[in-house]
């Protein structure tokens, strides 16, 4: 297993907002520069439900990422899904599988977000195939 890491900046552009009783759902679009182990760009999709109860909703989005991985080019996608329990957070965001393309064909791992002082940092674990190496 390989770690690449850095830090990414994030333009998320609100689409449509359903507000009723419950929840209220949105759709945003994502775009996103890495900067680090992986030098590239980001586009996605998010949907959101945010809870009346302050500090609890949940998303999920999925994203292409294109760029160059450890001087390898290519592409992959990204499937996150979050939860907030009244301010308790989970994240889990994996790559698809067999979403590679290029030189990063046959990728897998998954990627941590951390938010530090509104600075977005990113840990990326993968593994790649032997061929591809």
């Amino acid at each position: 297993m390989h770690q690449a890491i850095g830090e990414f900046d994030v333009k998320m552009t609100p689409q449509v907002e359903d507000r009723a009783p419950g929840a209220t759902l949105g759709r945003q679009t994502l775009e996103k520069t890495f900067r680090g182990d992986l030098e590239g760009t980001g586009q996605g999709e998010m949907l959101t439900a945010i809870a009346e109860t302050p500090g609890s909703a949940v998303y999920v989005a999925i994203e292409r990422v294109s760029g160059v991985l450890d001087g390898r080019r290519g592409t992959f996608a990204l499937v996150h899904k979050g939860t907030m329990t009244r301010g308790a957070q989970s994240l889990v965001v994996a790559i698809v599988p067999d979403s590679g393309t290029d030189e990063l064909a046959g990728i897998e791992g998954s990627l941590a977000i951390d938010i530090r002082d509104r600075k977005h940092y990113y840990t990326l674990n993968y593994r790649l195939p032997d061929a591809v190496r």
